[in-house]
């Protein structure tokens, strides 16, 4: 699979196994707007979303280039992580796969809302990946470690690799708001409700990644 497909993919199902707040976006981005001019409010409400996808990309990228750093740094032992790295992933594939989640019980933080609804917004996004982590932590934690694995390579891959995962984790939070409530409304309830079969379908896409990276990276030089 791609790298960046991979990377692409892997947001996709963090975001939209995230039943802890996906339901809460639609009334999140009314309360930014909010706090702004009323008589701009319903054109506000509908880019609210941009701006904590902005926030998502700013913090994506800051973590690909550490870890492009880090992995630079272990270049020399990889042959020795790959394995233990690919394990992780098919650990916590399994994890998913079996209704268990090593991250339930992280604190989480809140953003904080600030007289600027264009800063709230932003700062919400560049949060939201900690937030987020006790509900999808197996999928974000898989994102890193592949990510770290990718950021042995050139500086540039590194980056836009998270930043495939960034848009992937969060289009959806930009494109809610330009959708009429109702339509919000469904598409959150879908997912709530179907939230278990979408929890499995990214543990077997782990446990696939898991097999595949073994085989391609791993087995050839044994």
């Amino acid at each position: 699979m791609d790298e960046y497909l991979k990377a692409f993919t892997l947001g996709n199902a963090a975001i939209l196994t995230n039943v802890c707040m996906l339901p809460l976006y639609p009334g999140l981005f009314v309360m930014f707007a909010n706090r702004g001019d009323d008589s701009r409010q319903p054109r506000a409400t509908k880019w609210m979303g941009v701006l904590v996808l902005a926030g998502i990309i700013t913090v994506m990228l800051a973590i690909g280039f550490v870890l492009h750093q880090l992995g630079q740094a272990v270049a020399d032992i990889l042959d020795w992580l790959l394995p233990l790295m690919y394990a992780l992933v098919a650990i916590l594939g399994l994890s998913m796969l079996a209704g268990w989640n090593p991250f339930a019980r992280l604190a989480t933080t809140e953003a904080p809302v600030m007289r600027s609804p264009a800063a709230s917004a932003y700062i919400y996004g560049m949060m939201l990946g900690p937030m987020t982590l006790p509900c999808t932590g197996p999928l974000i934690v898989s994102a890193f470690v592949l990510g770290g694995v990718s950021g042995t390579g050139a500086l540039a891959d590194s980056l836009v690799y998270f930043l495939c995962f960034a848009i992937g984790f969060g289009w959806p939070l930009a494109a809610l708001p330009l959708l009429a409530t109702p339509v919000q409304r469904q598409i959150t309830g879908f997912l709530g409700v179907h939230h278990r079969a979408v929890a499995v379908l990214s543990g077997i896409l782990l446990i696939v990644i898991a097999v595949v990276g073994f085989r391609s990276d791993v087995l050839p030089s044994r």
